[in-house]
């Protein structure tokens, strides 16, 4: 009998009753018609009522057993493997882009043990299954890490500015992070402060569907960053993701200024209060914001990076207990998320006062996506800033704590910390707020 991992039960007794096996053709006789496919396995938890198929256009069905009356096989095939195409040799005179992987959906497939996404594709494999880069680059591919991005740490970050600041001593043109989306707003941020000054393009990319999805949006977004990084006129470090949901136009984002509003849309990204840095389109550039930073800058990186730090949502009833538990786990620094401009409960201003008086830095961002905090308005607020607490304008929560843990990295504790914290470093803060 051939293979048929992940059937169980009913299903299972009723391939084997046809005849087939995982990567053969099947025809399914159901109450709407016949549906043609190829048999995938199924993944481990899956139950025993269904059989997939993966049909012409790319899409997996699951059909239930009390749909279907009759299973065939049209045709004897191979189970489904992945085996990369050979990368077309890019022409003279393109650019040089390093493009450094560290997993995520943008270098994932579908594993059929689990039916989950799993890191899988190798920036290698990216490559060759986007033939595309090799016309728009000499694409340098390096796998720094294979994880998920909820599991990115500070070390990780210091690893990746350092690589950057290697890369631009080699001589590369630009520079291509492939990284999961959960967290690259935090690692953008992140790298915007260890790589200020950076000479070339450092784009971060990041798909929401994985590569082996008709809809993915990973080649486009993958083609777009190395374009850029590539040829761009600009510097900077910046985030390169869809605009809008149609497959033609890709977003540059500054890297202290977006965030991640979507949990799916391909166009989850959004720059908060700025404009779009840069619109690339499949022609190239069609958008370049004024004041960008110009390539070739002089460029003295400040790459560690110290954990220490701690992020805080304030919420009602929230103890005081949770702010003693971070200073308890050596936080120096703690960034919370007060509610509208920037407030939270007496008992959390009571226990941050304390966390002030013991030396730590104490700084406040907004729960609002838009808008920045402004401690003057009510009693509260002024009591905050009476007892050191730092408002933080409009710098995004995560880019706040993605900056004190490069602060602490510098060595800058306290008073020195808190002046760090307090400057406009990486455009982390505006003047005013962009009324788009």
């Amino acid at each position: 009998m051939g293979d048929l991992s992940g059937y169980k039960g009913a299903a299972l007794r009723l391939l084997e009753k046809a005849g087939a096996a995982v990567g053969d053709v099947l025809e399914v006789r159901t109450p709407w018609g016949a549906v043609a496919g190829t048999l995938v396995p199924r993944y481990l938890y899956g139950d025993g009522e269904h059989v997939v198929l993966k049909l012409k256009s790319g899409y997996n069905v699951g059909l239930s057993l009390e749909d279907i009356s009759e299973v065939s096989v049209s045709a004897k095939g191979e189970k489904p493997s992945f085996s990369a195409p050979p990368s077309p040799e890019p022409p003279e005179g393109l650019p040089r882009v390093l493009v450094i992987g560290t997993g995520g959906t943008i270098a994932s497939r579908i594993d059929y043990r689990t039916g989950a996404v799993r890191p899988a594709v190798t920036s290698e494999e990216l490559r060759s299954l986007v033939p595309e880069l090799s016309q728009v680059a000499r694409v340098d591919p390096e796998i720094m890490f294979d994880i998920m991005s909820e599991n990115v740490t500070p070390a990780h970050w210091t690893k990746l500015a350092g690589r950057v600041a290697k890369a631009v001593g080699e001589g590369a043109d630009g520079v291509v992070i492939t990284h999961g989306t959960d967290t690259l707003g935090y690692t953008a941020a992140a790298l915007s402060f260890a790589l200020a000054g950076v000479p070339i393009p450092v784009i971060l990319v990041g798909a929401q569907r994985s590569p082996d999805r008709p809809s993915s949006d990973a080649p486009l977004n993958l083609i777009a960053a190395v374009s850029v990084a590539g040829t761009a006129n600009f510097s900077g470090v910046y985030v390169a993701m869809h605009l809008g949901e149609s497959d033609d136009r890709i977003a540059l984002h500054r890297g202290t200024r977006v965030r991640k509003n979507h949990t799916s849309r391909r166009d989850a990204f959004e720059s908060v209060d700025v404009p779009l840095a840069a619109v690339w389109g499949r022609g190239g550039l069609e958008h370049v914001a004024d004041g960008l930073p110009p390539r070739g800058r002089e460029f003295e990186p400040s790459l560690r990076f110290d954990g220490r730090a701690a992020l805080l949502k304030f919420y009602p009833s929230m103890p005081g207990a949770l702010v003693r538990a971070a200073r308890r786990s050596g936080a120096k620094i703690i960034i919370m998320e007060g509610t509208g401009l920037g407030h939270v409960s007496k008992e959390v201003a009571k226990e941050l006062r304390s966390f002030i008086r013991s030396g730590g830095v104490a700084c406040m961002t907004s729960q609002c996506i838009r808008g920045r905090t402004d401690l003057s308005v009510y009693d509260t607020g002024r009591d905050l800033i009476h007892m050191g607490v730092l408002p933080l304008g409009d710098m995004l929560p995560e880019t706040a704590l993605a900056k004190a843990m490069w602060v602490l990295g510098t060595g800058a504790r306290g008073e020195k910390a808190r002046k760090l914290m307090a400057e406009e470093l990486a455009g982390e803060t505006t003047a005013r707020t962009f009324p788009g």
